[in-house]
């Protein structure tokens, strides 16, 4: 299974942001950094909520790394990346004589993450048969391999995080009611940035500092008119955008960011915030990938279109980053121009 679908770690409290950073300032991330707290030495489930970009995956591993399973592993699963087919196996196992010979008593991710956190992301899009399996799971204890096969116990914390509304979900009965309720036991909702203005320049801080590691330029310094700009960004993307449009303000140069570059190199055209269907989420997920897309063809063109060495300057698998090349249309793009390298 591609790691960037399946991912087990261990984490330490040092690989991650500061809790200010994390948490910021307002009344609202305070109030769920003291429900961590309160919870931290627990194996109760957790269900994380927020908008896309809001630092669901970040704050699953801070509960991780300062629980008292932090010496076990962190399992992560993306639950829509992984086909249906592949899912179930890949959660609970393969009993022996269930499939290819490969696979044949394979560990299912529950029972690798026993010890530590199995973290299910974006838990909504779960198959129902699935649902029904964790939720046996959560009940009882036991994770049951594909095929049967004699259960074994399961030493794990389940976190769960979406940015869906299962409420709706279960209305329309493609999210098991009784699962909901069984994982909806300590609830963590992520306000998103644009209610937290007054954490961006903290925020910015912390990109500056981390993104000009990875890239090995100096991060140009914001100007006070250029803060202020950002702070009146509406932010569709939350975090992750803010994060892009840091990593390409390194990347373009080194001169002061000032005010009046912000909301060019924030904002996709108008058109590209007015999605068909006219929500705001899916205007949210086209402004974070404008983004993201900007980026990529920046460091490639920095790179000379070598696409393996852009994969690790992003710090992405090289298969993630055909899949976002082919997902922008980024390979048709440079073909068109005959070698010309395209601009974002």
């Amino acid at each position: 299974m591609p790691t960037d679908l399946v991912q087990s770690c261990r984490i330490h409290p040092a690989d991650l942001p500061d809790e200010a950073v994390i948490f910021g300032s307002t009344a609202a991330m305070r109030e769920v950094h003291g429900q961590i707290e309160r919870i931290l030495h627990t194996d109760l489930p957790v269900l994380i909520q927020g908008e896309s970009g809001t630092g669901k995956e970040v704050v699953a591993k801070f509960l991780h790394a300062r629980s008292s399973r932090c010496d076990g592993p962190f399992v992560k699963v993306n639950c829509p990346s992984i086909p249906e087919k592949l899912l179930e196996g890949e959660l609970f196992g393969y009993e022996p004589g269930s499939g290819s010979a490969p696979r044949q008593g394979q560990r299912g991710m529950v029972n690798l993450a026993s010890g530590g956190t199995l973290f299910l992301d974006e838990i909504g899009d779960l198959d129902w048969t699935l649902q029904t399996k964790l939720l046996l799971l959560l009940q009882d204890g036991h994770c049951s391999p594909i095929e049967g096969g004699m259960g074994r116990p399961a030493q794990v914390r389940v976190i769960c995080a979406t940015r869906g509304d299962l409420e709706k979900a279960m209305e329309k009965r493609t999210f098991r009611e009784d699962l909901f309720y069984r994982i909806d036991v300590i609830n963590l909702h992520l306000a998103p940035l644009r209610e937290r203005r007054e954490d961006i320049p903290r925020l910015c801080e912390h990109f500056q500092e981390k993104l000009a590691r990875r890239y090995r330029r100096a991060a140009p310094p914001l100007t006070p008119d250029a803060l202020h700009a950002l702070k009146q960004w509406h932010w569709p993307g939350n975090i992750r955008e803010l994060e892009n449009w840091i990593a390409r303000a390194i990347i373009l140069g080194s001169d002061p960011v000032q005010g009046a570059e912000v909301a060019p190199r924030t904002a996709p055209p108008a058109t590209d915030l007015r999605p068909r269907n006219g929500h705001l989420k899916a205007a949210s997920r086209q402004a974070s990938a404008a983004a993201t897309r900007s980026v990529i063809l920046k460091v490639l063109q920095a790179n000379r279109w070598n696409r393996r060495k852009t994969a690790e300057e992003l710090n992405l698998s090289y298969r993630s980053l055909l899949y976002k090349l082919r997902e922008g249309g980024a390979g048709q793009r440079r073909k068109r121009q005959k070698g010309v390298p395209p601009r974002p």
